[in-house]
């Protein structure tokens, strides 16, 4: 009999947050952390305007070799491990897979995220293909793919050997449990113990650019605006407190605001 692991789960508040912040905002505060490139490189958003955040739960693909896997699209299920990572969705989950950017192989089709959506998942990133990407698209999940397929997920180069491990998906290390956002910018990779901190730093930041972009549309100067210089920092200030915000101390150099506590 086949047994998986579940995932540790981060708190619910923390991928709601990530989602508000988006990809972009994300993956540039993580950079400015020190974690230079989480974006997963490869998958594309086929679900224009979706964006979401939530959990990883990873499956593996290796590739193939017939005498250890069966042939058949049917042939005993349960051994298939693309199966049991879906056991394990929970609401708000993203489901990550290492497919090694084949794109001969559909991890899964139509009446599998099906299931997932029934389960309350969120999203697909798939270093690979899907297969019934037309009805896939219809289902209200996000999907991140590189491509679509009429071919069964085992039935030409690969198949999936492990669920809930550390995979390499585009490029990047996906451990299980990671916070993964994606939008129309593509996915990317959040540790958890980054996410408060990355949190608080990409609220600020989205705080600034929302008053920038109100400058800017009015045919202020981008020197000025954006980044926010330090001459627009009283103006910014006055608009904070006009929405009722509280006041922000600036210590940042180069013109780049950061929240402190007032003295």
């Amino acid at each position: 009999m086949v047994e998986t692991h579940d995932i540790v789960r981060p708190p619910a508040e923390l991928s709601a947050a990530l989602a508000a912040i988006g990809s972009a905002t994300a993956s540039a505060e993580l950079s400015r952390m020190g974690i230079r490139s989480a974006f997963i490189r490869g998958p594309v958003s086929v679900t224009p305007g979706v964006r979401v955040a939530g959990p990883a739960l990873t499956l593996q693909f290796l590739p193939k070799r017939e005498d250890l896997y069966p042939v058949d699209e049917y042939a005993e299920p349960e051994k298939q491990l693309h199966r049991h990572v879906m056991y394990h969705a929970q609401p708000g989950d993203m489901i990550i897979v290492d497919a090694r950017g084949d794109m001969g192989s559909g991890v899964f089709g139509e009446m599998m995220l099906t299931y997932f959506k029934g389960r309350g998942g969120a999203g697909v990133v798939i270093d690979g293909c899907l297969r019934d990407t037309g009805e896939a698209k219809k289902l209200g999940l996000g999907l991140w793919i590189r491509g679509a397929t009429p071919n069964f997920h085992a039935q030409t180069d690969i198949v999936p050997t492990a669920v809930n491990v550390p995979v390499a998906c585009g490029g990047t290390l996906v451990e299980p449990g990671d916070i993964v956002v994606a939008d129309d910018d593509g996915a990317v990779v959040v540790p958890v113990k980054l996410a408060p901190a990355l949190i608080a730093v990409a609220q600020e930041h989205a705080e600034w650019e929302e008053f920038s972009r109100i400058r800017l549309s009015e045919g202020g100067d981008l020197r000025r605006y954006y980044p926010l210089s330090d001459e627009a920092r009283p103006e910014y200030e006055k608009w904070r407190a006009e929405q009722g915000r509280a006041q922000t101390r600036w210590a940042t150099p180069g013109g780049l605001p950061s929240r402190q506590s007032p003295s």
